[in-house]
């Protein structure tokens, strides 16, 4: 069987090997997907042991993004864009990165959660590779605005800065702040940041919600429950991204086997198993 895998750390929690076996077995595909615990410094050997074994690709997860992306022969736009990759496949000997994050984000957002990301004002929080991921395609999707909030503003406004091209070409205000100089609420908030993995505290004051906003945190299942909780409390349509996990999947798989697979079908049955 063809290897694929997710590498990461930590690794434990991910929900891609069942996600794909079940695209795999829908599909009528052959092929054999696991977990890999990397160790925080040894990214770039075990990727290249994965390969030297026989794999075929693999999908990408905090915090190796950006050495994913750098480790590459050759990336996508979308990848460059966004200076880090989840998806590095073997192509003739070659490694490609692709960040299929923010197409799975706006498919989850716009697709499965109905929410019209168009002349919208957008909170997007951390500049890390997840943020990094789906800035591009959040500015595809035409919103009147993007925020870029962190915690250091230099590295958000060094992301903003790349974007920059695109924002002006989509007619988007795109801008970057520090997280405790937010004054004004938004349309869609999105947290791209860790904080939900260790319980840490809302990133963000719960001023930043418009009434009936949406309120999406990039960690899914029990690690999001904490920001959902926060969102509903303050009158906020809260939602977690299994959506996003499985669609960003769903682009992994047909860049990997051609075939695209049923991502709606198989987000419904993993929340059912998750439930």
């Amino acid at each position: 069987m063809d290897l694929y895998c997710v590498m990461g750390n930590p690794i434990k929690h991910s929900q891609s090997p069942w996600i794909h076996g079940r695209f795999a077995e829908l599909t009528a595909q052959a092929l054999h997907y696991d977990r890999r615990l990397v160790p925080l410094d040894r990214f770039a050997t075990e990727v290249k042991a994965f390969f030297s074994e026989g794999g075929h690709g693999c999908n990408i997860t905090v915090p190796f993004k950006f050495e994913a992306a750098a480790l590459a022969n050759h990336q996508s736009e979308r990848a460059t864009l966004a200076g880090a990759a989840n998806v590095l496949t073997l192509q003739n000997g070659k490694l490609m990165a692709d960040n299929t994050d923010g197409a799975g984000l706006v498919k989850d957002i716009q697709g499965n959660a109905g929410v019209r990301l168009s002349g919208r004002h957008l909170l997007l929080i951390g500049a890390g590779g997840a943020a990094a991921g789906v800035l591009g395609p959040l500015l595809l999707a035409g919103p009147a605005s993007i925020t870029l909030a962190n915690r250091t503003l230099a590295k958000a406004s060094a992301l903003v800065a790349r974007h920059a091209a695109l924002a002006a070409q989509q007619g988007t205000e795109l801008r970057a702040q520090g997280l405790h100089s937010l004054s004004t609420s938004f349309d869609v908030l999105i947290n791209a940041t860790t904080s939900s993995l260790t319980a840490g505290a809302m990133p963000v004051a719960a001023s930043t919600l418009k009434p009936g906003a949406l309120a999406y945190d990039m960690m899914y299942g029990s690690a999001a429950q904490g920001f959902m909780s926060w969102a509903q409390a303050h009158g906020a349509q809260a939602r977690d991204g299994l959506g996003m996990l499985v669609e960003q999947a769903a682009e992994a798989f047909m860049i990997w086997r051609g075939v695209r697979p049923p991502a709606q079908q198989v987000l419904a049955e993993l929340r059912l198993l998750m439930a």
